[in-house]
């Protein structure tokens, strides 16, 4: 009984750590990366879509992206869709493709997302202690069933693996930190 609680507890909290992960990507550095359009959705025939099921996306060099839509007659909409995302890039299109140009971003700019990063990682730590309070709520509820020994030990295995998924998110957040601070 206590091995599913532990086994279930682990599957929640690396979802946890991927969802950290996850955000982080979404989090724009100096470098080019696709998966900033992940969350962008483009109206396409009067339903948002995905803006990867619309267009393939590349990165030719290092500072700029080129997002070419499948169906040329949505580029506009695929360019106004980029814009409204708030993501403070400006992108271009000559009528085919789009290029989205990554300036250099700013030492306050840095330091900012950095803030946000951290905000994010909080969040990931946060979850993977709510895993571990819900699980440790679980076992205690076994009390009169299983003996008070096989709960504590069944609780230390639980702490360790909080520590363990609490110590991916910050080497996460490390490597993240890293990126944003590389000029």
């Amino acid at each position: 009984m206590i091995s599913d609680l532990l086994t279930e507890a682990e599957h929640k909290m690396d979802q946890a750590v991927d969802h950290v992960a996850t955000e982080f990507s979404t989090i724009r550095t100096g470098r080019a990366n696709p998966q900033l359009l992940h969350r962008i959705h483009v109206e396409y025939y009067g339903s948002p879509t995905p803006l990867q099921q619309l267009a393939s996306i590349s990165v030719p060099e290092p500072r700029l992206l080129v997002v070419q839509p499948f169906d040329k007659s949505t580029v506009s909409d695929v360019e106004r869709a980029i814009q409204q995302a708030d993501l403070g890039l400006n992108p271009t299109n000559d009528g085919m493709v789009i290029r989205i140009a990554f300036p250099p971003l700013t030492e306050e700019r840095r330091k900012d997302l950095i803030k946000v990063v951290r905000n994010m990682a909080e969040d990931g730590r946060v979850s993977v202690r709510n895993v571990r309070r819900h699980a440790k709520t679980d076992m205690e509820a076994l009390h009169g069933e299983i003996s008070d020994d096989d709960i504590r030990r069944g609780e230390d295995e639980l702490q360790k693996l909080t520590d363990r998924f609490i110590e991916r998110i910050d080497e996460i957040l490390g490597n993240k930190e890293e990126e944003l601070l590389e000029v």
